[in-house]
């Protein structure tokens, strides 16, 4: 009897300790949740503010090159030069800034065929006739 009960005090102390161990874990997997859930969010916080910014430097350059009649590459002089933005990043930015903007998979945006050829060429005016494409312009 007294192997009985020496064995049933063991088994209890190993249940015991694996139910505090399982409480741990429980307990450290919350708190990874939440502090996941935190990273995701202001991530999300982020690239929406990113995505804003991005629009209104587009949008300011799409007025360089349309209304001011500057090439792409001296929209880019006018903001500092090739050490702050890149022809090709203003024309990523510009792009985006177009409202009926198309994505296509492996390509970049483009709304027509006479865009990509205005962005080969240096402007999208020609593209566009001069025109504000349609947007209001404030």
């Amino acid at each position: 009897m007294a192997d009985q009960t020496a064995r049933q005090r063991a088994r209890r102390a190993a249940l015991d300790a694996q139910a505090r161990m399982r409480a741990r874990r429980a307990e450290q997997e919350r708190r990874r949740d939440a502090l996941g859930v935190v990273v995701v969010s202001a991530l999300a916080e982020r690239d929406a503010v990113v995505a804003a910014c991005e629009a209104r430097a587009g949008e300011a350059l799409a007025k360089m090159t349309e209304q001011e009649g500057l090439s792409l590459a001296d929209a880019v002089e006018w903001c500092g030069g090739a050490d702050l933005l890149t022809v090709r990043e203003a024309a990523r930015l510009r792009q985006a800034a177009q409202p009926s903007a198309v994505v296509r998979p492996g390509r970049e945006a483009r709304t027509t065929d006479a865009d990509a050829r205005a962005d080969r060429v240096g402007g999208a005016g020609a593209a566009q006739g001069g025109s504000d494409g349609g947007r209001a312009i404030g």
